[in-house]
């Protein structure tokens, strides 16, 4: 090797030396930034700049347990069914099939054998969210629970409870509700009816802003419709959610999944005999914005003669089901009738 190329070899060791040295010091310089900034506000936990708060999570399962599933439960069973929305029998029912379903909700120890949160503590947390429409850090000084838990639970309890309940009472009518739908109808002077159809806007308050114009429509902010069918006692039959408030119930209809099993040729079979003529085929009442079809029996606009008016007066008066129904629906779970604050539509749907 000549005397240049060493010349020229060692220039490169030096430059390959120097990246390597403020490599090292720009490093250096940044962990000690870092230091001197966690000596300011530094705190424990696995998560930086995370608080970890000892909660006593024993003591919120003793409150709850004390209060209303004890032998002797401070509250009574009628303020039971006020704040929780349903009979204390039929939450623990609740409560043992989401435990058997999803393993959330297991009571588990961690590493060093501390009990973690009980059922009645994640149950409850989501009820009362459900309920009340309250936020989910207002939970933390009864139940013991942190926000993030509490969303977590109440996102896992509406997909269990779906899930677990929904093939039993989010269902079509079979032969033996449809006989009980038609023969209570035919009662109330609409022999043949199997409900009434509407739609319901809900507002969504964390609409993303992309999505602004899509899902504001004539309450002038961002919704989300359901269209749903109820019967007379309130049991909704048909549910369809997600669309954007944009739309007008014709357009939900056309998108619903309302008349799949017509289209298919599988309809629920409805016999009866109404002015001497045979059907077989049901019907939905409904108001003035939908379709003339067959399926749907509207109410006569501007009536003329008594018989008109008397047929518009019981129609109106029937077809009120339906909105009975969502008025139940939002007075006993208020999270519905307020502005719904999760960002995703499927969590909103499981809700």
């Amino acid at each position: 090797m000549d005397p240049q190329e060493i010349i020229e070899y060692l220039a490169e060791e030096e430059e390959e030396e120097d990246e390597e040295m403020n490599m090292f010091v720009a490093t250096y310089t940044q962990l000690n930034h870092r230091k001197n900034s966690n000596s300011v506000v530094r705190h424990g936990g696995s998560v930086f700049n995370h608080r970890v708060i000892n909660r006593s999570r024993a003591q919120g399962h003793q409150l709850i347990y004390r209060d209303y599933f004890g032998d002797d439960p401070t509250y009574p069973d009628y303020i039971f069914r006020r704040r929780f929305r349903m009979r204390r029998s039929l939450f623990l029912q609740i409560q043992a099939a989401v435990e058997k379903h999803d393993p959330y909700f297991v009571q588990k120890c961690n590493a060093a054998g501390v009990p973690g949160l009980s059922s009645l503590q994640k149950i409850t947390a989501a009820l009362r969210m459900i309920a009340y429409g309250v936020p989910a850090d207002s939970l933390d000084d009864y139940i013991r629970i942190g926000e993030s838990t509490a969303i977590e639970s109440l996102k896992r309890f509406v997909i269990s409870v779906n899930q677990v309940f929904g093939k039993q009472y989010l269902r079509s009518p079979n032969k033996n509700d449809i006989k009980r739908l038609s023969g209570i109808a035919e009662q109330r002077g609409f022999p043949g009816m199997l409900g009434s159809i509407d739609c319901m806007h809900w507002r969504w308050k964390n609409c993303p802003t992309a999505w602004h114009g899509a899902f504001s429509g004539r309450y002038h902010e961002p919704t989300i419709i359901l269209e749903a069918i109820a019967s007379h006692d309130l049991w909704i039959w048909h549910a369809y959610f997600g669309l954007p408030g944009s739309l007008n119930d014709i357009n939900v209809l056309d998108r619903s999944n309302l008349f799949s099993e017509w289209a298919e040729g599988r309809a629920p079979e409805v016999h009866y005999v109404l002015n001497g003529h045979d059907y077989d085929m049901g019907y939905y009442l409904a108001d003035g914005i939908y379709p003339p079809y067959p399926t749907f029996v509207k109410t006569i606009s501007a009536p003329q003669g008594n018989k008109r008016k008397y047929f518009a007066k019981m129609q109106e008066s029937v077809r009120k089901d339906v909105e009975r129904a969502f008025g139940v629906l939002q007075a006993r779970f208020v999270i519905v009738r307020g502005p719904a604050h999760f960002w995703d539509i499927e969590t909103l749907k499981h809700i």
